[in-house]
């Protein structure tokens, strides 16, 4: 139990090794084979996480989830899953085939890919690369090539229209997504996950919640889900950019947007809930595995409770908000904790009094964002609800 991964990794490799298999090879096979289980854990969670979505809608909107195949519906989503596979495959005619049909590939890659880097636990990362934040940011960009390849080559309009909206919206909420992760990089003075995991102490969610806050408000627009569903909005695009796919076409937009919530999740564990760290978590990485996973699902829950709670957003709503508030104070809370950061580390004051000072200076530019927009929102309703003096002609004043 001391270290079970290991052990189980060094069992394999004894085996392989015993079979004649050179050393660099049996180093292959296993990263092949963790890269293998990693998206079968991937499928088998977003299964899972089908059915708990389900429920919890249910509960929040007071009506039941799945109830009926099998007990409290949970072979519900194997109920799907048969269906999806047994649908045929329709291409509308005018499409451009090739790009119609890569597109559901290119938005599952989008998200599986950023799984090869990740720090399971101590001992169990992927890609243990130097330059992690920008593969992850880099990668990402798939995702929203995926949309706009599926909108453009369907040959519809309103698919077409989806695909407009993703360039308005998910580009935009690329910057204050990724200004925000360059806090936790600034704080670990490195791009590296396992270096920014471990240099959590305490986790960066109290040392930069406001860096938080904007990543997790950006991911979720990322996710395209409520209340930033406007690229698929089923009250006037049908299904948005999806609208022509069917069967396992479609199925593969259905899981990348499950599994994309669930990475968001992780992608917060990582950069502000100190991923697999707790306790013993490092005499037993099996633990920090639980742990980073617990936090993921946790996550994944909140963003769900959030989306399940909330209406869609204006179109012009949702671009004032980044625009006009998450990219200005994004900017100025990089600036004021890498000023922060640089003048607390010359001085070498003790690590409680640098997490309080960080503390109160992202909690006084929140203050102070807010203060602002709710001031600029008065000024406009003032400017847009005043009353004007209606023109009379000459001789029809009345008497």
């Amino acid at each position: 139990m001391a270290d079970l991964i290991n052990l189980i990794e060094n069992w394999i490799k004894n085996i392989l090794l015993g079979w004649g298999v050179t050393e660099s090879l049996a180093v292959f096979i296993l990263q092949v084979l963790g890269s293998v289980l990693v998206v079968i854990v991937c499928f088998v969670i977003v299964i899972a996480l089908i059915w708990v979505e389900r429920k919890l809608a249910g509960r929040i909107q007071d009506r039941f989830g799945p109830n009926r195949a099998g007990p409290y519906g949970i072979f519900q989503s194997f109920a799907d899953i048969i269906k999806i596979f047994t649908k045929e495959y329709i291409t509308p005619v005018g499409a451009e085939k090739g790009l119609f049909n890569i597109a559901p590939v290119l938005a599952m890659f989008s998200v599986l890919a950023i799984w090869a880097v990740f720090p399971f636990a101590i001992n169990v990362v992927g890609g243990d690369i130097h330059v992690g934040v920008l593969y992850i940011v880099a990668i990402g960009a798939f995702g929203i090539l995926a949309i706009l390849m599926a909108g453009w080559s369907s040959n519809n309009r309103y698919a077409l229209l989806s695909a407009s909206r993703s360039v308005a919206m998910l580009i935009s909420y690329e910057i204050p997504m990724i200004i925000s992760l360059l806090v936790p990089v600034l704080l670990a003075h490195s791009m590296k996950l396992s270096v920014i995991v471990e240099a959590q102490m305490p986790w960066n969610i109290f040392v930069a919640p406001l860096a938080a806050l904007i990543f997790g408000i950006s991911s979720m627009a990322e996710v395209g889900k409520a209340p930033f569903d406007l690229l698929e909005a089923e009250s006037e695009l049908v299904a948005g950019y999806h609208t022509e796919y069917s069967g396992m076409k479609f199925g593969m937009f259905y899981v990348a947007e499950f599994l994309h919530q669930f990475t968001v999740g992780a992608l917060m564990a990582i950069f502000f809930l100190g991923g697999w760290t707790g306790p013993l978590a490092v005499r037993w990485p099996i633990l920090g595995v639980f742990y980073f996973y617990g936090k993921t699902f946790f996550i994944y829950l909140v963003i769900s409770w959030i989306r399940l709670s909330l209406p869609r957003i204006r179109i012009d709503e949702m671009l004032n908000l980044n625009w006009r508030f998450l990219i200005p104070i994004s900017f100025i809370n990089l600036i004021a904790v890498a000023i922060a950061d640089r003048v607390m580390l010359e001085f070498n004051l003790a690590r409680w009094i640098y997490v309080v000072v960080m503390f109160l200076i992202n909690i006084l530019i929140l203050v102070a964002a807010l203060t602002i927009a709710e001031k600029n929102e008065k000024a406009v309703e003032r400017v847009e609800f005043s009353p004007r003096p209606i023109a009379v002609p000459p001789g029809k004043e009345s008497k």
